[in-house]
């Protein structure tokens, strides 16, 4: 049977317990908070200590990190554009089954092409996708170089790594913009929390204080 064939018989199948009502069960606005940068930029770092801020106020969350999805989910992918593509695909379908569960998942990606970004902003409702990009300049991540990559990279060691013989393309509009020189990890995870805090993610939304499960 085509794959044309087996989509015809695949039908969406709505449950009674929607995302409503389980952002109502948690307290909370679902959200995703896309972090964004190049490798070595602090993605995962500011993610990390912005997961235990939530958790410090008993925020339910989920925390993807680029190389702990490619040991798994995405362990059958290379770094060609090709893959990459899949990899942030994957990625977006996983972490949105995750917000219509009423969680505020942090994803941290490189993910450096804009159109993947955008593919991953188009699954999501309009103000459940958060981009954050951690504009961190490609000369003091290379300073940090915390595993050794961009050596190896300059070397010719990797191929198609991101900043030196393969493209970043740095978000033009996105929600929220970090420039990570001279800042603390502690105030640059605070500036997101101001961001949930004052656009109402970490509180119900006034039309789910009604949800009712059928």
């Amino acid at each position: 049977m085509g794959m044309d064939r087996m989509k015809e018989n695949v039908v969406w199948h709505e449950h009674p317990v929607d995302k409503s009502i389980r952002s109502f069960m948690k307290k909370q606005r679902p959200c995703l908070l896309w972090f964004t940068g190049l490798s070595g930029s602090g993605k995962s770092t500011i993610a990390g200590a912005v997961e235990s801020k939530l958790a410090e106020r008993l925020q339910h969350t989920y925390l993807m990190d680029g190389d702990n999805v490619r040991h798994g989910l995405c362990g059958d992918l290379a770094f060609s554009e090709e893959d990459r593509n899949e990899n942030i695909r994957r990625v977006g379908e996983v972490a949105n089954l995750m917000v219509d569960s009423g969680l505020i998942v942090l994803t941290a990606f490189i993910s450096p092409f804009k159109v993947n970004r955008e593919v991953v902003r188009g699954m999501l409702k309009e103000g459940e996708f958060i981009e954050v990009f951690i504009d961190t300049p490609i000369s003091e991540c290379e300073k940090r170089d915390p595993k050794g990559l961009y050596k190896k990279a300059r070397a010719g060691e990797i191929k198609d790594f991101t900043g030196i013989d393969s493209p970043y393309e740095a978000p033009e509009n996105a929600e929220i913009v970090i420039k990570n020189i001279d800042v603390s990890i502690d105030d640059a995870a605070n500036e997101v929390i101001e961001y949930l805090d004052t656009r109402g993610y970490l509180k119900p939304q006034q039309e789910d204080s009604n949800a009712e499960i059928a």
